[in-house]
């Protein structure tokens, strides 16, 4: 599965979806050009890893409408994101390899 990790990545999910065998690309910030660059029209899961990042996902969206949409963070997800938001998981209740586990 293809899946882009977006913001810092101070939990190392990206490292943790790896290790499940999964083609992993980061991005420091989701903007259009990166996440295109990045091959988003391809990818089946999109992580959002910082909340201040959240109109990111509209962005994802808007280029594959089908991504599945994940938020690795701490705090809130502004209310315009969570309906397009498929999972919001904090980092204090999951750890990484338990997310990566669950994105199949």
């Amino acid at each position: 599965m293809k899946v882009i990790v977006a913001g810092v990545d101070d939990t190392e999910i990206a490292s943790a979806i790896e290790e499940e065998g999964h083609d992993v690309t980061t991005v420091d910030v989701g903007t259009g050009e990166s996440l295109a660059d990045a091959g988003i029209v391809e990818a089946e899961t999109y992580v959002l890893t910082e909340m201040s990042q959240a109109t990111s996902i509209a962005v994802a969206k808007d280029h594959n409408p089908d991504v599945r949409v994940v938020v690795y963070a701490e705090g809130s997800l502004p209310e315009f994101a969570t309906r397009q938001a498929d999972l919001v998981v904090d980092p204090r209740l999951l750890d990484p390899e338990a997310v990566a586990e669950e994105l199949e």
